[in-house]
């Protein structure tokens, strides 16, 4: 059994989402609030808690660059993230490419007819989702080559 957890590190907020025992889809889980952007360790805290209710077995971790590749202050921040997390629950942290997944989301979540002001509730999460599912769909292809 295989439990992949994929998180999107925001300045206020971390969504969550896991996969399924086979690690073929990703489902939202919970966002973690952070009640500051200095402080994280009630952050970690509740991610170790959810990698131990969930048996995680490795981090997926958006990576937001620039849309020009380059990496920027938020990036340099998911690495530090990145490092604690590793640190904190002993897993590996994969860094996967998040550029489009706040857009898509939102997209989602506007298709769906969640109303712009309840949006931001959902929006983290929803990212989460798509970071996760994104890693594990090309995990499949690469099983499938």
């Amino acid at each position: 059994m295989i439990r992949i957890m994929g998180l999107d590190f925001g300045s206020k907020t971390v969504g969550v989402a896991v996969s399924d025992p086979l690690g073929i889809t990703a489902q939202g889980v919970e966002i973690v609030r952070r009640t500051s952007e200095n402080k994280l360790r009630r952050t970690l805290a509740r991610i170790e808690e959810l990698v131990a209710e969930y048996q995680v077995t490795e981090i997926v971790l958006g990576y937001p660059k620039n849309m020009n590749n380059t990496i920027g202050e938020r990036a340099e921040k998911s690495l530090a993230f990145k490092e604690m997390l590793e640190r904190r629950t002993g897993l590996p942290v994969v860094m996967w490419d998040e550029r489009l997944t706040t857009v898509a989301a939102n997209r989602t979540l506007m298709e769906s007819g969640v109303r712009r002001e309840n949006r931001k509730e959902y929006v983290d999460m929803l990212a989460a989702v798509y970071i996760l599912q994104g890693y594990l769909d090309s995990r499949g292809r690469t099983e499938n080559e």
